[in-house]
């Protein structure tokens, strides 16, 4: 009977993940019929407007999406694994503080970057910011002062909150469009993906599930505890290093080409978990297909819901994940 139900329930996350870009594809401001979906999909878009917004604009925000949801569900359950912290979300690292503060550097101080094309000055500019701030807790893990996971989170949200103080100095002296453009672009967006941005988001995606697929055992061995670990054969500091980096350099991506999406990571390990079980394999297949799954969903009501203007998409996930985490809390034992 449980393998039935599981199966069942595999079978419908499959179908979830599969059938959501399709459906979404009809969504947006310009609608897209059935008829004129599979005519581009399978033959010719019946006009050069249809064409335009289908492989131009549709398509591959969609594809961002499905990589973007799955990287960051990936990600955190990464963090809440090396953690041992449930609560544990990839954004308490500040790394979308760093991402802030390089952007905002970059817009305020633009010749700093001229060398780039414009396109490209605020996303390598955000994750250097991101990378920065990566550092800065990898010098922490290596340190004496957050051995211990809790003291690993404890450092995260200090960093944040220190690059967001100087985030917000950056804004407050600067020009007001490029402090706009700045905090637009914080509130996450998959609007701005161009196609040869997938590739960007796709390589470190394939990269950190293969490796957490690869090492799933040592990561299961963790959730036991470092004791126990150790007794395994588990080197827990290096396993525990790994799987922060894993998260932090992931987010850093993620955060670098579409801005803050957050909670993403909170939510969707802790759904996956309740349904298919712990194993960290488990988790990373059931976080690839329900996280990039939601995201598409996500993505679909930011730029449906306003006839006129499109919503950023952190605001949607952060509105979802909020109640999320009060739900989670409540029914957390203390």
């Amino acid at each position: 009977m449980l393998v039935a139900n599981l199966r069942l329930r595999w079978t419908v996350l499959l179908l979830f993940a599969v059938l959501s870009p399709l459906l979404s594809l009809g969504f947006g401001s310009a609608q897209l019929s059935p008829v004129t979906i599979a005519s581009c999909l399978f033959d010719q878009c019946p006009t050069a407007m249809d064409q335009l917004i289908f492989f131009e604009l549709r398509l591959p925000r969609i594809l961002a999406a499905l990589l973007v949801g799955g990287g960051l569900a990936i990600a955190g359950n990464s963090l809440q694994t090396v953690t041992r912290n449930g609560l544990a979300d990839p954004y308490l690292f500040g790394v979308v503080a760093g991402a802030g503060l390089g952007a905002a550097l970059v817009s305020v101080l633009p010749q700093t970057m001229s060398w780039l094309p414009d396109n490209a000055a605020l996303p390598t500019a955000a994750f250097v910011g991101a990378s920065l701030s990566v550092f800065i807790v990898h010098g922490l893990a290596m340190s004496a002062w957050a051995r211990s996971p809790e003291q690993l989170l404890l450092a995260g949200i200090a960093i944040s909150l220190m690059l967001s103080a100087a985030t917000h100095m950056v804004l407050y002296l600067g020009e007001p469009f490029a402090a706009n453009k700045v905090m637009f672009w914080l509130m996450g967006s998959i609007s701005r993906i161009e196609v040869w941005q997938l590739w960007l988001l796709l390589l470190p995606v394939l990269l950190v599930a293969v490796v957490s697929w690869l090492l799933g055992r040592r990561f299961d061995a963790l959730l036991m505890g470092d004791d126990t670990a150790t007794s395994l054969g588990v080197p827990v500091a290096r396993m525990r290093l790994l799987g922060l980096l894993m998260c932090a350099l992931l987010t850093a991506v993620v955060v670098s080409q579409c801005g803050g999406i957050g909670f993403v990571g909170l939510m969707i390990p802790h759904i996956v978990r309740r349904w298919f079980g712990v194993t960290t394999r488990t988790v990373v297949v059931g976080c690839l297909l329900m996280g990039g799954g939601f995201l598409v969903w996500a993505d679909t009501l930011a730029r449906s819901l306003a006839s006129d203007q499109e919503i950023p998409i952190g605001i949607i996930t952060s509105a979802i994940g909020s109640v999320f985490f009060l739900l989670l809390m409540r029914t957390r034992r203390w």
